[in-house]
């Protein structure tokens, strides 16, 4: 179906470019545990002329334009089903916020980051925080200690999806002594994602990277071909990319609150700023 862009000029999926070589990626976590909203949202800029990277990170709760009540943008893939038709309305709205359509699409199943993390081997990562979490519902429990330690699958699973201890945990439970909400919980992906491209661009992986192509292609669900992600890997090992350059950001945003017919309360938004 043609999406209606309203009464602006729709963005270009391609184009000029910043550079000969210069793609971009929207790579979706979807919380399948949580409802199917796609909670991780990440707009990934790959200059492979230059060697530079940006990643940016879309909070979940920013407000977009659309009829149902609860108007925030981790809800449009699921929303419309997900699949083709979901990935489509939400490179609308993200197009909505940066001015263009990115040129491919990564969707993650929270599940798969275990598969992913084990394939190559764990990841070493600086916990900053000790964590302390059960929620029956999800049948998700977090229990993870504070510091530097290789993660398996399962550890690396909870620590991305952390945000809060329990009422009662010794670590304490708000902001102030134990948990650090939303924003905070982007700046640990961030980290956990630094983490991970430092290992993934090491030299001892160049002969894993046929294997490690593999395993992302088994469990994400992209338009990019086996033979792209292998392209990607070894431009970014073999032309040395290194982790100092990908830039990390968080799209500026200022909050706001907005009452919700279904729950007959307020309700936390980002707004969207135009200039950081």
């Amino acid at each position: 179906d043609t999406i209606d862009y309203g009464e602006g000029i729709r963005p270009l999926q391609s184009g000029l470019r910043k550079s000969e070589d210069f793609y971009t990626v929207l790579v979706l976590g979807r919380d399948t545990g949580g409802g199917g909203n796609t909670d991780t949202m990440l707009l990934v800029s790959y200059d492979v002329t230059n060697q530079k990277a940006n990643v940016m990170s879309i909070p979940r709760d920013t407000m977009i334009n659309v009829p149902w009540d609860v108007k925030k943008i981790n809800s449009v893939y699921s929303y419309f089903g997900g699949g083709e038709k979901g990935i489509q309305q939400v490179y609308k709205e993200v197009s909505q916020l940066v001015g263009f359509e990115p040129d491919f699409k990564i969707v993650v199943e929270w599940d798969a980051v275990e598969n992913i993390v084990d394939a190559i081997g764990g990841v070493w990562f600086d916990n900053p925080y000790p964590m302390d979490y059960h929620d029956p519902k999800q049948d998700l429990v977090i229990e993870q200690e504070q510091g530097y330690r290789l993660l398996t699958g399962s550890d690396a699973m909870q620590i991305i999806r952390w945000r809060a201890n329990d009422n009662d945990s010794p670590y304490g439970y708000r902001k102030r002594n134990g948990g650090i909400g939303d924003s905070g919980r982007m700046k640990l992906q961030q980290d956990f994602l630094k983490a991970v491209i430092r290992q993934l661009l090491s030299i001892e992986n160049v002969t894993n990277i046929g294997k490690i192509s593999k395993v992302f292609r088994e469990n994400v669900e992209t338009d990019l071909t086996f033979q792209n992600v292998l392209w990607f890997a070894r431009q970014a090992i073999m032309g040395g990319l290194n982790v100092d350059d990908v830039e990390f950001i968080t799209m500026p945003w200022s909050g706001a609150t907005v009452w919700s017919r279904t729950y007959k309360q307020d309700l936390s938004y980002v707004v969207p700023q135009g200039q950081a």
